[in-house]
């Protein structure tokens, strides 16, 4: 964390430093909230701020920035008046245009390696293609938080974490599990599902018959 970093405080006016030590918000100061990313920057490259952010789990949140409230809103005025050209117009509709592209080739790189990792037999490729539809349709919007959005893991380890990760909530009964509060216990329980998940298809790789009563046919049959 940051000199510049906190969590939230006790009350609404006041954060909580690294070392647990509580600070009162400045005079004059305004908390800009999240979702504003061009405003956010340039309030933090105009001078002093206080960020905060909320861990929830193993996820860290942001709560906003606190700053002077008239360098926020001076900003805000300024950039305001940019966006509202048709210069700036046409330099987000071709923003937006570069991202679809991106996020189609995407998908579209991820859904083979999706297939790379199932490697079916033949005689269950029409299976493998639905499979990697149903997981890729899962895993790869913007914004869905998956293994499939990371870039910390080359695209194929991404494709193969994937489809563990769909065979746990589809084809186990992970999802309604009651898990002991033991530490490593979830973590386990995750290792032995996945390697039921692999050994399901493994015998896809290699066999050209379906096992009886699969769970993934029908896993893929609830989501048509």
């Amino acid at each position: 964390m940051s000199a510049n970093t906190f969590s939230p405080g006790p009350t609404p006016d006041t954060v909580k430093a690294a070392d647990g030590t509580i600070h009162t918000i400045p005079t004059g100061w305004s908390l800009l909230p999240p979702g504003d990313a061009g405003l956010t920057r340039r309030v933090k490259a105009a001078g002093e701020y206080w960020s905060v952010q909320e861990k929830k789990g193993r996820r860290t949140f942001s709560q906003g920035i606190w700053a002077p409230g008239e360098t926020i809103e001076q900003l805000r005025k300024t950039l305001e008046a940019e966006r509202d050209t048709p210069a700036y117009a046409k330099k987000q509709a071709a923003a937006a245009e570069r991202r679809e592209k991106q996020q189609a080739e995407y998908v579209e790189d991820f859904n083979g390696s999706v297939l790379n990792f199932l490697a079916f037999h033949p005689s269950h490729g029409e299976l493998a293609q639905q499979l990697a539809q149903a997981i890729t349709t899962h895993a790869t919007p913007v914004g869905s938080g998956t293994v499939a959005r990371t870039k910390r893991i080359p695209v194929e380890q991404r494709a193969e974490a994937a489809v563990i990760a769909w065979m746990r909530h589809q084809t186990t009964a992970y999802d309604s599990m009651k898990i002991p509060r033991v530490k490593g216990k979830r973590r386990e329980v995750r290792r032995m599902l996945a390697q039921r998940s692999k050994e399901l298809l493994n015998h896809y790789r290699c066999q050209s018959t379906a096992p009886a009563s699969c769970p993934l046919q029908q896993a893929l049959s609830e989501n048509i």
